[in-house]
């Protein structure tokens, strides 16, 4: 749990995690030079499971992250953020998956807490590790809060600390293309609050600019052309790129769903309303239709 100046939400992230229904655990906190009176709310818990690493100074998440797996002890590590709440049975029901040799990497769905409104969505998620490694072609559907994996593949990679913005997306896609496998349970084990700033014009230029770089630096793990970039195309050029995409995905994660299809196509197409959406969405459903048949899916 990397923290810097969380002083109002800390306390109810530390908790969560210390009622946790599988008690065997450390927790370990990085207070990454905070200015409020995060460090004093860290240091008044006397839970000896908690171990406190404080920085005098600031040096940013992804270092303190690193550091924090630097330091694990256990089998597995699961990820926090300080100002996310985990359901009581997130560790057993995600350890539970782990210890069955399902997967290597487990998440789940969420709730989204909008800080803005105080308003509580669901989270848009898919569950299948075909799914979820053919999707991070086009985003990242993991959420980094949810993530509990094995200690010996997050100590392998880490986290980039010249991809900011997008370093847990560049993470899981160094992971999958070296073949670990992905599950996203359906329960809803945690709270994640999104900020005013997570939405600003700025912050998304510069997360819009990450994400290509990162989607490139995928296909080119995965053997893949960079001409398949997903992008907005022309519909000849998409059925070309477009198409390619979807046959390579497909060869590479056998079981991609029809949904997962359909969205990995809509990245190549142009976003249009009113006449033109049913001929858009009839395309997308005949392309993910047809790379079904093709791959066998």
């Amino acid at each position: 749990m990397p923290a810097y100046n969380s002083e109002l939400y800390i306390a109810q992230a530390i908790d969560s995690i210390l009622d946790q229904t599988h008690s065997n655990l450390e927790l370990l906190i990085f207070d990454d030079g905070s200015s409020d009176d995060t460090r004093k709310v860290i240091e008044s818990y006397s839970d000896l499971r908690v171990i406190k690493v404080l920085s005098d100074q600031n040096y940013g998440v992804v270092r303190a992250r690193n550091e924090l797996i630097d330091r694990a002890n256990g089998k597995y590590i699961a990820l926090m953020d300080a100002d996310d709440v985990a359901e009581p049975t997130r560790l057993q029901k995600q350890l539970q998956v782990l210890e069955s040799g399902e997967c290597d990497i487990c998440g789940s769905a969420q709730w989204v807490l909008d800080e803005a409104t105080n308003k509580l969505k669901k989270s848009k998620d898919r569950f299948t590790d075909p799914d979820l490694r053919a999707l991070l072609s086009v985003y990242c559907g993991l959420c980094n809060s949810t993530i509990t994996g094995k200690a010996e593949i997050f100590k392998r990679f880490k986290y980039d600390t010249s991809i900011l913005t997008s370093e847990d997306y560049f993470l899981w896609v160094q992971m999958a293309a070296a073949g670990y496998r992905f599950i996203n349970l359906k329960d809803r084990l945690l709270t994640y609050r999104r900020y005013p700033a997570q939405t600003s014009a700025v912050h998304l230029e510069k997360f819009k600019l990450t994400t290509a770089e990162v989607q490139k630096k995928y296909l080119e793990l995965l053997g893949i052309s960079e001409n398949f970039l997903p992008r907005q195309q022309s519909w000849r050029e998409r059925l070309s790129n477009g198409l390619g995409l979807l046959k390579a995905l497909n060869q590479k994660f056998s079981g991609v769903s029809f949904k997962a299809n359909c969205e990995i196509y809509a990245r190549f197409q142009y976003r249009r309303n009113g006449l033109w959406t049913p001929l858009t969405r009839l395309e997308r459903y005949a392309v993910a239709t047809w790379v079904g048949l093709f791959s066998g899916a």
